[in-house]
């Protein structure tokens, strides 16, 4: 039974996975699958301090037999392949519970498998045992419906995101956050930034994902600010009217302005000085692959912070216009120059006794995704670090 329909970018669907996916008619792009990790007991206590919590997410996350795990594995990863265009990948995250029977049946289905992502968690929850490690990574497969058709890979953006080297297959991102629950709560909620980064590595605009344990919607959330459709389907009904509410509140423009702007934080992402110089001035500085700034207590100076070695590029503007953005050649590094200095490079700077000097990579501008808005009035004019994320990816 359809739920909603919001202008066709939104769809939910109640009911059984299985059952729905075989009703669906139309082809998608990609598919992301929270699929049960089959941990809860439904008996099963947890001591905090000095109460008991009951450890149960729902008759959905039972305990099975290995044999009943592949065969639910296999039947509803079979139908997501007959959905899925033979160009399309498919994401599946887990733990070691079910991880390794999933990979299973998408080899016994002939997927071929990209990546093993791991999500490494910056903020994990005390694992409450003393006889293992402290669980602190969730596993997340990604895999392509077809061996000999290619699949869409946004390799450019991913190396940018990640200062002009390859993605990694490691991700180290928190878990949700307060602001992804304003709307209510979901025992196993993933993380906005995590679809996010997902999303747009593997999707165009206008494509559209499927998730066949929807939840509480976050594959939809990141996917409609991200400029995709969604379709999702869930047994819970309380769920689907979570996501429901989410979604309403991102029709809001300027609520979904601030999610998006959350969604795309990376707390390990690459930083840009941007730098403001006169027309002359910028043009001597891209000829030479140096940028300067003040150093010290000068007025002007950039003050060097916990996160300045993540800095990555420059941004060299002329009053908020004719912006041109670089790589640097040492990622967090500078060296302190005398004026006297620049002046045998063909500076001639009167503000200060010392510079920071920025040596980047002049032979190849890194193009812009994003419009740079530098015009802040005075503060245009100033040295500012600013996200790379606000220069190169989506809106």
């Amino acid at each position: 039974m359809q739920q909603w329909n919001k202008d066709g970018d939104f769809r939910l669907f109640l009911g059984n996975s299985k059952e729905q996916l075989a009703s669906l008619t139309e082809k998608v792009d990609m598919i992301f699958a929270d699929p049960p990790y089959f941990l809860s007991t439904g008996n099963g206590t947890v001591k905090i301090g000095n109460r008991y919590v009951r450890f149960d997410k729902g008759k959905w996350d039972r305990v099975r037999s290995k044999e009943d795990i592949y065969n639910f594995n296999y039947e509803w990863l079979s139908l997501c392949r007959e959905k899925l265009k033979d160009s399309g990948t498919i994401w599946v995250s887990g733990t070691y519970h079910n991880i390794f029977q999933v990979a299973k049946c998408l080899i016994d289905l002939e997927f071929k498998i990209l990546n093993m992502i791991v999500w490494q968690k910056s903020d994990p929850p005390t694992t409450f045992t003393k006889q293992r490690f402290n669980f602190s990574a969730e596993y997340i497969i990604w895999a392509r419906k077809c061996e000999k058709v290619p699949h869409f890979f946004n390799y450019d953006l991913l190396e940018c995101m990640n200062n002009g080297v390859h993605m990694p297959d490691v991700w180290k991102l928190p878990a949700p956050g307060r602001w992804e629950k304003t709307c209510g709560k979901h025992p196993t909620q993933k993380p906005l930034r995590l679809l996010y980064r997902i999303i747009l590595a593997s999707t165009r605009e206008g494509d559209i994902i499927l998730d066949p344990f929807a939840g509480s919607c976050t594959t939809g959330i990141a996917a409609n600010l991200l400029g995709r459709k969604f379709v999702g389907i869930d047994q819970d009904e309380k769920y689907l009217q979570l996501g429901m509410r989410r979604r309403e509140e991102i029709s809001n423009p300027d609520v979904a302005q601030k999610i998006f702007e959350r969604m795309s934080e990376n707390p390990e992402e690459v930083q840009v000085i941007v730098n403001h110089a006169r027309p002359e001035l910028l043009k001597l500085m891209i000829e030479q692959g140096i940028c300067y700034l003040r150093a010290g207590d000068s007025k002007g100076s950039i003050l060097v912070t916990p996160g300045f070695e993540r800095t990555g590029y420059v941004l060299l503007h002329s009053g908020g216009q004719n912006c041109h953005l670089f790589k640097l050649k040492r990622k967090g590094c500078f060296q302190i120059w005398t004026k006297e200095t620049l002046e045998k490079h063909g500076f001639y700077p009167k503000h200060a006794l010392y510079y920071q000097v920025f040596h980047f990579d002049n032979s190849q501008e890194v193009p812009f995704t994003r419009e740079p808005r530098l015009l802040q009035g005075l503060n245009t004019y100033r040295s500012k670090i600013r996200p790379l994320s606000d220069f190169i990816g989506i809106r």
